[in-house]
């Protein structure tokens, strides 16, 4: 049974075999020293992450472009985590499972991010779900699968040499 099935009309999906296993893999996404490294499309840099890894625990980075101040870019609540294989987690709540603001430039989204063995590497596969297919469409067109295809790289370069 699959880890979660996407809905195509709600769901935006990323799926790539990435060039090492899915505990390095695991690591990239679950440490801070390591997110700061890959989160946030070059020449974008994370300059803050912070991570309670457990359900209703905080998923929070902070972003700066070339030309912005530093800033939030990630506030969330951990929702589910299944170690070397699933990870979810909303922008829709605060940690501890309290409501939050949804911000007017982006959508609220649940992301589910799976890791599976794929020989010596892993099948990645990072879904971002949301409420409608307004907000889907507004993701996608804000260019979801430009940055985190982006960030994907930038997570598998980083993975390969931990």
């Amino acid at each position: 049974m699959p880890l979660y099935t996407p809905n195509p009309k709600l769901d935006l999906v990323l799926e790539r075999t990435v060039a090492a296993p899915p505990a390095k893999v695991w690591a990239a996404w679950t440490k801070p020293e390591h997110v700061v490294k890959w989160f946030t499309p070059a020449p974008w840099v994370t300059t803050k992450c912070e991570i309670d890894l457990r359900p209703g625990g905080k998923f929070l980075t902070h972003g700066k472009g070339p030309d912005t101040p530093e800033g939030p870019h990630v506030t969330a609540c951990y929702l589910e985590i299944i170690e070397h294989r699933k990870l979810v987690w909303t922008t829709a709540l605060l940690p501890g499972f309290r409501p939050g603001e949804v911000g007017i430039e982006m959508p609220a989204i649940t992301a589910v991010i799976l890791f599976e063995a794929a020989g010596s590497g892993t099948k990645y596969t990072a879904i971002a779900m949301h409420r409608d297919e307004g907000d889907n469409r507004k993701h996608e067109e804000m260019g979801f699968f430009d940055g985190w295809g982006t960030v994907t790289t930038q997570l598998e370069e980083l993975a390969k040499g931990l």
